[in-house]
């Protein structure tokens, strides 16, 4: 038997390193392999920090106004507005290409201008579609009458 198996059996104790994988001795403070830090599973309990308890209805402290600028949230009026603004039909193009492509710090109106542009995009292909259908359909219906 390997040393490592013979001292597993003699103290009984054994478990693995974090870092690299191999077995390890329960009370060793380093592994023999890889010299990473260890620390017997007691002590590891007593690091973990226990997750927060919150109260159903506590309010935290970012829906006190202490949001950072880039996660503002925007008001359901902002985004009426904003959806009237990208309605406008060369400026609202140009205005929606550069709050989608970081012309914003605001990470839910950049959000919202992507989506806005996603939702452009499928439309415009959908009218492309319906237009060429139509198209085909009216060239056909002329042809079988003149």
């Amino acid at each position: 038997m390997s040393d490592v198996s013979q001292k597993g059996n003699e103290k009984g104790k054994m478990r693995f390193c974090a870092s690299c994988g191999k077995q390890i001795e329960e009370d060793s403070m380093f592994c023999n392999y890889c010299g990473a830090p260890t620390r017997p599973q007691a002590n590891r309990k007593e690091q973990v920090a226990p997750a927060p308890q919150y109260k159903a209805n506590e309010r935290t402290s970012w829906s006190q106004g202490n949001v950072p600028a880039e996660y503002k949230p925007i008001s359901m009026w902002g985004y009426f507005g904003y959806e009237l603004l990208f309605m406008i039909p060369c400026v609202g193009i140009i205005l929606l290409l550069v709050f989608a492509f970081g012309g914003t710090q605001n990470v839910n109106l950049k959000n919202f201008a992507r989506s806005y542009f996603c939702m452009f995009i499928v439309v415009a292909i959908l009218v492309l579609i319906f237009m060429l259908w139509f198209g085909a359909y009216a060239s056909s219906f002329y042809n079988y009458y003149y």
